[in-house]
């Protein structure tokens, strides 16, 4: 056996991505291959509870996850250390060909969920569907999690008017669990409605808006503060958002203006990082406005969160925009979603469906294929019912097709994601508005013939 570089960084290419997988999966699926039990099965991924401190969850993950499903290869290497592992040639030979083939349904990026309610639905081969599992809930859980955090941010920062997320900016990568984190929060954050982000390296490759102004440092460089001011104004005339807080704030302000007036630039904003934010940004404003510079923005940032945005606008604190990092960027209020991925139905030698399920303790699933209907009242969310796949109930179905014969039908851009994610924000009922009340919930219904099934 080789000796790995201790030192890898640990980003995973197409084939490695082969083995973004629980062990498990592996030796279950080679055993279904002895065993010649490879007929069709569905599988689904769900939250059995919706994590403390949260009454709903938005969606995301399905794209970056099913696009890593399409790439998904078993290359040379790969293989090689299978067979160092212990696993016979030929269940290697099968994974030398493998290609996923099957039929995935999901809920759109930026759709509402719920405890109980598939997320994503995997119809395929029995050994294609479980080699995923690991994989899409890698993805889909991590960055559901994110991007929740992510809209109930947005939602604090439009003061209950939700839409509002041109007010959020991400400042998380330095706070985010790792590079392929930093990147996928930056992209769950755009979705959730936030209006840029300060990862110049997710700005390029998803299109965003690279963000930023500069930190205390910059300010230490210099032998005084309006130097600093001046030297930033000079090199980005147009991009002039200044740090004020690094000495005594209102001064800050004042030396900003000065600044701006000697250079010509204009000053687009500044940035207060820490004290009272509600004060300080006020007497900001009264600067700023004394000066005429009243379309000076307000930028305020340091450990904010959903809590205390809502508080601050709440005050009616002048604040243009917030800039939220640690809080973001890991969600530390309730950093996991935990969903699963279970067997829920397989065909039999025949080609005859029959549903399955699972009865361990707090651990039981309804049986077959499943789809979600939601039902609105005045345009707010009134209710989801879970349905059997096929069974016609009311509302509006959530689960589409993403992948029929193992090919990706449907792709979104951003734009699309967006949009979704500020209607269903829009949709939310006042009480599931954070910071909601403890007993905050939303009627999940089973339909009568799924129940009957049970």
């Amino acid at each position: 056996m080789s000796h790995p570089d201790p030192n890898d960084p640990g980003l995973l290419d197409a084939t490695e991505v082969s083995l973004l997988s629980d062990l498990y999966e592996l030796t279950m699926a080679a055993s279904y291959h002895r065993e010649g039990l490879d007929r069709p099965a569905v599988f689904e991924l769900f939250v059995r509870h919706l994590p403390p401190h949260r009454s709903w969850l938005l969606a995301a993950g399905i794209g970056p996850a099913l696009r890593l499903v399409s790439e998904m290869r078993f290359g040379k290497a790969e293989l090689a250390y299978l067979r160092e592992i212990g696993f016979e040639q030929d269940f290697l030979d099968y994974l030398a060909d493998f290609r996923f083939s099957g039929e995935i349904a999901a809920m759109p990026e930026g759709s509402l969920c719920f405890a109980g309610e598939p997320l994503l639905r995997v119809t395929g081969p029995r050994i294609e569907a479980q080699l995923l599992e690991t994989l899409l809930l890698n993805q889909v859980n991590f960055q559901t999690m994110v991007a929740t955090k992510a809209a109930r941010v947005v939602l604090a920062a439009g003061g209950g008017e939700p839409g509002h997320g041109d007010r959020v900016i991400d400042f998380s990568p330095r706070r985010d669990h790792g590079i392929d984190a930093a990147m996928k929060v930056a992209r769950c954050a755009a979705i959730a409605g936030c209006a840029g982000t300060s990862n110049v390296a997710a700005a390029q490759r998803y299109g965003l808006t690279a963000m930023g102004t500069m930190a205390h440092s910059y300010v230490l460089s210099f032998r005084a503060e309006l130097e600093a001011f001046r030297a930033f104004l000079r090199a980005f005339p147009d991009r002039g958002i200044l740090l004020v807080d690094t000495y005594e704030i209102a001064q800050g302000v004042r030396t900003a203006i000065e600044a701006a007036r000697e250079t010509g630039a204009a000053l687009r904003g500044i940035r207060i990082d820490s004290g009272d934010l509600e004060s300080c940004a006020r007497r900001a404003r009264e600067l700023l406005d004394e000066a005429g510079m009243t379309e000076t923005e307000i930028i305020v940032s340091g450990d904010l969160e959903e809590v205390r945005i809502g508080e601050l606008v709440a005050s009616g604190a002048r604040i243009d925009r917030f800039g939220v990092g640690t809080d973001l960027g890991t969600s530390r209020d309730s950093p996991v979603v935990n969903g699963v991925y279970k067997l829920v139905a397989d065909a039999d030698p025949d080609g005859e469906w029959r549903g399955v399920r699972k009865l361990s303790a707090e651990k039981e699933t309804l049986p077959g294929p499943k789809q979600v209907f939601r039902r609105f009242s005045d345009g707010e969310l009134a209710g989801d019912v879970v349905a059997a796949e096929g069974e016609a109930t009311e509302g509006e179905p959530l689960l589409v097709p993403f992948m029929e014969g193992g090919e990706i039908v449907r792709e979104e851009t951003m734009e699309q994601m967006r949009a979704r994610s500020g209607a269903s924000l829009r949709s939310l009922p006042e009480h599931l508005r954070p910071p909601e009340p403890a007993d905050s919930n939303y009627p999940v219904e089973i339909s009568p013939r799924l129940r009957s099934s049970i």
